[in-house]
């Protein structure tokens, strides 16, 4: 399939590439075009502003999480109907999964997408140097196309100059844009990265339109278009939910369970793809809200609670004392709740010393140690989610704790970066809960699971 795309890379993290790629969206969206948004690796952040700029779902590309050989019809079933794709990368342009070398990187995904890179160099304490950094990227790996730079925080037309000379010198690489040095572009942080765009508003909506100001105003689009115009047609088919769930013998209902899915900004984390295998295989989706709907959606017959940042709104979800009994009512019932990391701290006794759904025997509190990495785990208990014996890959991204960290039949086990061995979270035959987030993309026998389970206590407690 044809499908115009550029894949958006930096030396390093903070060069300000996740600004220049959703500026980039935003100031194509606003010539009309539409624009399908992309990010490499696991973040769940980066894709609300790129929905924000585009009008459509932010979606990842993350070889650890959904294998290599599904990126490419991941992308292409994201961009349906889409005039041209824009990848914003993750990390350094050739960082990947520890130890994995370019495995997972943003240079391993451009090339399994056969999409030309444009690098984001942050310019602000370099001139002439600029080149010899630039000549470094373009030789290291001659399977990625380096098309072009984006010259980022420059900041005089003076320096601009210097610049372009240093580069022309070195040849090889055009300059496709130089964005200026503006103290008016602001994406405020806190202890994960971004504030998600959902809990900004109209503040994150006015930051998106900044940012594609300030990419109209120094990139030229038309060369950006032109080189995206450029990659070559995808062999490959689009990612399908619906094959997916049909190689797995076909829906698990077809009486539609009512499949609660906690949503809004203390639930933010989620991938598209997985409420899709959900409908997929038979549910219907309800999206609600814990900081301000009191009842869960009508007809619920599962439970799950992704990720997001549910210790900043520890307060509100604790006072919303309703929907922590329908929680706490809905598990007892024995039907299947599924949670990860937030949805863990969630459904736990207690967070931060304020009282939680109770569904979880552990009290989870706030540290300052982040704990990050790509985990390979196998499933140790059967639960909604996986039978026991389950391998699959993903993510962990926190810096809570749950004491204790694992229950007597724990949902995961893994070998930590020393080779130690390690447990963690907690399952029944009902209940799924961990720190591990996943993309179901990559096992889509998960969201199988889980409706199958949901219809058969939705036959045992009809409406």
């Amino acid at each position: 399939m044809q499908l115009p795309r550029l894949v958006l890379a930096a030396p390093s993290s903070g060069s300000g590439k996740t600004t220049v790629a959703t500026g980039l969206m935003a100031a194509l969206t606003g010539r009309g075009l539409r624009v399908s948004p992309h990010k490499v690796g696991p973040d769940y952040i980066d894709p609300g502003y790129h929905a924000l700029a585009t009008g459509r779902p932010g979606r990842n590309l993350d070889a650890f999480l959904c294998g290599p050989d599904r990126l490419a019809p991941l992308l292409l079933h994201g961009a349906a109907g889409a005039d041209v794709a824009v990848v914003e990368g993750v990390m350094g342009m050739f960082d990947g999964a520890a130890g994995r070398g370019e495995f997972a990187s943003t240079a391993h995904v451009a090339k399994l997408l056969r999409a030309p890179v444009v690098l984001v160099v942050d310019a602000s304490s370099q001139s002439r140097s600029v080149a010899a950094l630039v000549h470094g990227f373009a030789s290291w790996d001659p399977e990625v196309r380096l098309g072009g730079v984006i010259l980022n925080r420059v900041a005089s037309d003076r320096h601009e100059q210097l610049l372009r000379e240093a580069l022309e010198e070195g040849g090889g690489v055009p300059v496709l844009g130089a964005v200026r040095r503006s103290a008016d572009v602001v994406t405020p942080s806190r202890h994960l990265g971004l504030i998600p765009a959902v809990e900004r508003d109209a503040e994150a909506l006015r930051a998106v339109r900044d940012m594609g100001e300030l990419v109209r105003a120094g990139v030229d689009l038309d060369a950006l278009l032109t080189l995206a115009r450029s990659a070559p047609p995808l062999p490959e088919e689009p990612w399908d939910a619906e094959a997916e769930i049909a190689a797995l013998g076909g829906p698990a209902s077809t009486g539609r369970p009512v499949i609660a899915l906690a949503s809004g900004p203390a639930f933010s984390f989620s991938y598209a793809e997985n409420a899709e295998l959900l409908a997929a295989a038979g549910a219907e989706v309800a999206p609600f809200d814990p900081l301000r709907d009191e009842k869960l959606p009508a007809g619920t017959s599962a439970l799950v609670v992704g990720g997001g940042f549910p210790e900043v709104y520890a307060t509100q979800l604790s006072a919303n004392t309703a929907l922590r009994e329908a929680v706490t009512a809905l598990a007892a019932s024995g039907a299947p709740l599924v949670a990860e990391c937030a949805g863990l701290l969630y459904l736990a006794r207690s967070l931060d010393g304020r009282p939680m759904c109770g569904v979880v025997d552990a009290d989870a509190r706030m540290t300052e140690r982040l704990t990050l990495g790509y985990r390979e785990a196998v499933a140790l208990s059967d639960s909604p989610l996986a039978a026991a014996g389950t391998r699959l890959n993903g993510h962990e991204f926190h810096r809570t704790v749950c004491e204790p960290g694992s229950g007597p039949n724990p949902a995961w086990g893994w070998r930590g970066p020393a080779g130690a061995s390690r447990t963690e979270g907690f399952t029944t035959a009902t209940l799924h809960a961990s720190y591990l987030h996943l993309h179901w993309a990559g096992s889509p026998g998960l969201a199988h699971r889980l409706v199958r389970q949901a219809a058969a206590h939705a036959a045992l407690h009809p409406v």
